[in-house]
């Protein structure tokens, strides 16, 4: 196979080809090992291969070596210690390791030709010229060269190897050479990667809601129509009803799509199971009290289990609900959790990090979209608001978002204005936003709807978008490979390459324990492998510290973060037993407030009898003066009537002066004569 070399320059991958070329390698796994082990210590030789072939070749995918080699042993257990490190963080450490076991090699290496060495079979008749529009490269094969009497096109080795091989330039947007029968443009689709193929299931089009499943071979950049069945058992027959809105899962070999707006909606979620294998959908029966059906909800897969939170119903009532499905019981869940949770919102995305913590981000309602951040605790089931930091992202819905390790990658989203053109990353360990990219113009990446999904080439990360709608439907496939100061994890500051040295670290552990098997016929106790060049980072001297420090140093960094964990879990439980305090002490005020009520209840009934009886004895004296009245009148007129009687006997007795004088007889008198 002939190499291909091009000029070299200060910049990565440049100076680690340059690097490479000074210490003799040539490509062959073999080529540098005399040179390496006449100019470099048996521990740096070991390390510098490993690092070689980490970053030209990947991962150690080889088979360990049968033979009874210490030499073949050490070489595999060095470059198996390093794991999935990053090519590009090889490439750094390589050079890195190069400068402190010999710091004039560049100078001495621009005295011939410090060229880059790339295990490319290269075509010397095509030409590929990248093209630029809207921030988004793409590619266009110039010539097409003959191998085999057949036509065959050529692509260049810096951007077009192998599907996500194609992938070599960091942090921006490329459209891949995209071949067979792409799907129909949609959004609100539901989109998984399982073993280099992405599957792409129903979705939304001009308002009509699609049920077809579609795969793209990311090996081949070639799309096909899965032709899928319904499961032929009774009890597990699907209908492939059309949906968009819902959330497809890779589980087991198996893909899980949940939940969807549909045009007859039912009235609780629906899991529906596509079987990769037999390529036959299915129903599987699932216990416990299922959540009300919805669609623009976010699930999110913690272990064994989906988290779904939020969306929107049938009756596009928004919803904030929790609910965990058990995968391995298939059973639903309702979680009561505390604390404040996101306001009612669907077209949110929400990620797991550290196996522990459920980060909600954006959505929107009827009237508006958030770019808030919220966190739940998946062990104590409490809400909390973090304050973000950096380069807050602006309010969206609609958006996508995927997790690299500690990184949460969000792409597209809206605000029913305008569609968003950056590409942003939170670190979710110390919640500092990022840009990592931006488009221009009306992209499909600035989108709402689109999808997002994470796939690896030759231990780097890639990011393959798809789909989405910004004024019209799209069908574009877009990646990105994310650089390595996009993932690396937020605590290494000071420490560039903490990854790196633990991956390091487990080659030399390997390295020491073959030496130490083969250690007959040599003297002494073998050199261990060091990072000088990590440590150096820290110090900015020449002195070596050893891997063991930098441990203990973790170690005793993690012992402190546990100390200070403990103290806060210590606060929390004085903080609840307070509360339950307060719980308690609001109780028995409440218990004795109702008693007073009861009893002011009492005494304002007693009162009013009183005052009941009170108006009934006024009553009573009125009529009691009315009768004394009445009596003194009688009595008045009975002296009137007896003085009235006395005064008419006493007349009627004397006869009068008148009867004296004229001689007449008294009654009495006449009463005798007679």
């Amino acid at each position: 196979m002939s190499m291909a070399r091009a000029s070299s320059g200060l910049a990565y991958p440049e100076r680690f080809y340059a690097a490479a070329s000074y210490v003799g390698f040539d490509g062959s796994p073999n080529s540098a090992a005399k040179g390496l082990t006449s100019k470099f210590s048996n521990d740096s030789a070991l390390l510098l291969y490993a690092l070689y072939q980490q970053a030209v070749v990947g991962p150690c995918n080889i088979p360990k070596p049968s033979s009874w080699s210490p030499v073949e042993q050490s070489k595999w257990k060095s470059w198996q210690g390093l794991g999935n490190m990053a090519a590009t963080e090889a490439m750094r450490l390589f050079v890195k390791i190069l400068e402190e076991e010999d710091p004039g090699w560049y100078s001495r290496a621009s005295n011939f030709a410090a060229e880059p060495v790339v295990d490319v079979q290269m075509n010397h008749n095509s030409k590929v010229e990248p093209v630029m529009e809207n921030g988004i490269s793409s590619l266009e094969t110039k010539t097409v060269s003959t191998e085999n009497g057949s036509l065959m096109e050529t692509q260049d080795k810096d951007v077009i190897l192998e599907g996500l091989g194609s992938v070599a330039v960091y942090d921006q947007w490329i459209a891949p050479p995209i071949s067979g029968q792409c799907p129909k443009a949609r959004y609100e689709h539901g989109a998984a990667i399982v073993q280099d193929k992405m599957y792409i299931y129903g979705g939304n089009h001009n308002g009509r809601y699609l049920n077809d499943l579609h795969v793209l071979d990311l090996r081949s950049w070639t799309w096909s129509k899965v032709e899928a069945k319904a499961g032929t058992e009774s009890a597990n027959a699907v209908t492939l009803t059309p949906c968009a809105g819902h959330s497809l899962i890779p589980w087991e070999n198996k893909l899980l799509s949940i939940a969807g707006h549909t045009k007859d909606p039912s009235e609780t979620i629906q899991v529906k199971v596509f079987d990769l294998q037999t390529c036959s959908w299915s129903t599987i029966k699932i216990y416990g009290k299922p959540p009300v059906s919805r669609g623009g909800q976010s699930v999110t897969l913690f272990g064994t289990s989906l988290v779904i939170f939020g969306g929107q119903d049938a009756k596009r009532l928004l919803l904030n609900d929790l609910h965990i499905l058990d995968l391995e019981t298939m059973t639903w869940d309702e979680v009561d959790a505390v604390g404040v949770p996101p306001s009612p919102r669907s077209d949110h995305t929400a990620a797991v990090h550290a196996e522990r913590y459920l980060l909600i981000f954006g959505g929107g309602s009827h009237a508006t979209c958030f770019n808030d951040l919220h966190v739940l605790d998946l062990q104590t089931m409490e809400w909390s608001r973090p304050t973000q930091q950096g380069e807050i992202p602006t309010a969206r819905a609609g958006h996508a978002g995927v997790t690299i390790g500690e990184n949460w990658f969000i792409v597209g989203g809206g605000d029913n204005k305008s569609g968003v053109s950056e590409t942003v990353v939170l670190n979710m360990s110390t919640l500092v936003w990022s840009v990592v990219t931006s488009v221009q113009g009306r992209v499909p990446l600035a989108s709402e709807g689109l999808s997002l999904a994470v796939s690896s080439y030759s231990g780097e990360d890639v990011l393959v978008s798809f789909g989405g709608y910004n004024g019209r439907y799209n069908s574009e496939v877009h990646v990105l490979k994310p650089s390595h100061k996009s993932t690396l994890p937020s605590r290494i500051i000071e420490t560039p390459v903490l990854d790196s040295v633990s991956a390091v670290h487990n080659a030399t552990n390997a390295t020491r324990d073959v030496e130490s098997e083969s250690e007959v016929g040599q003297e002494g106790k073998i050199r261990e492998i060091v990072m000088d060049n990590v440590e150096s980072e820290l110090s900015k001297s020449k002195g070596v510290q050893s891997t063991g420090h930098l441990i203990a140093a973790l170690k005793a960094e993690k012992e402190e973060l546990e100390s200070s964990l403990n103290k806060e879990k210590l606060q929390s439980i004085q903080l609840n037993q307070e509360l339950t305090e307060a719980e308690t002490r609001n109780a028995d005020l409440c218990k004795e407030l109702q008693s007073v009520r009861s009893q002011l209840a009492a005494e304002q009934s007693r009162c009013f009898k009183l005052e009941v009886d009170v108006a009934e004895l006024r009553q009573k004296l009125q009529t009691m003066e009315t009768l004394q009245k009445e009596l003194e009148l009688l009595q008045r007129q009975k002296a009137a009537s007896e003085q009235a009687a006395l005064n008419a006997k006493q007349k009627q007795g004397s006869g009068g002066v008148w009867g004296w004088l004229a001689g007449t007889p008294s009654p009495d008198q006449k009463a005798d004569d007679a």
